[in-house]
């Protein structure tokens, strides 16, 4: 029997951004299914299956951009990770800040991990493989809730 996708929810606003990563996930071996929202407000009707999205399959793992309009990925963030239906999606939260307050900001507000984006594209594609590595082969990802519902 074939494993069913991972479902990945991307939130980046950055056309060129989204395309390396879009990019870099065609590398996975995994198999995933990936929705891409460009701004926090829609990515958080897309979590709660509203509007537009009220048919949006449950993401496995999201990417975070921080810094998106409307709503940026700090709001998300505390939103997601203050959802008791929504805060055992892993977040990683891959921007191109490193600066401390935005680390801290960040792990304080639930992220499961935090990413530079690294500037050239060799640097991305590794740090890619890696994500792969550790998010779909060694870490084990929450079930979806209605997987669990019906066990005893």
């Amino acid at each position: 029997m074939n494993a069913m996708p991972v479902r990945i929810l991307l939130m980046e606003d950055d056309p060129g951004d989204v395309e390396l990563i879009l990019e870099a996930l065609r590398g996975f071996r995994a198999a995933l299914s990936v929705d891409r929202v460009g701004d926090g407000e829609e990515g958080m009707r897309f979590l709660r299956r509203q509007g537009e999205h009220a048919g949006a399959a449950r993401p496995d793992l999201i990417l975070l951009d921080l810094n998106m309009p409307r709503m940026d990925g700090r709001e998300v963030l505390s939103e997601v990770k203050g959802d008791a239906g929504l805060r055992s999606i892993p977040v990683l939260v891959l921007t191109t800040s490193d600066a401390a307050t935005d680390i801290a900001a960040s792990y304080d507000l639930g992220a499961n991990c935090f990413l530079k984006k690294p500037l050239g594209l060799d640097e991305f594609l590794v740090m890619m493989r890696r994500v792969e590595e550790f998010w779909l082969s060694l870490a084990k990802l929450p079930p979806h809730p209605h997987a669990v519902e019906g066990r005893t």
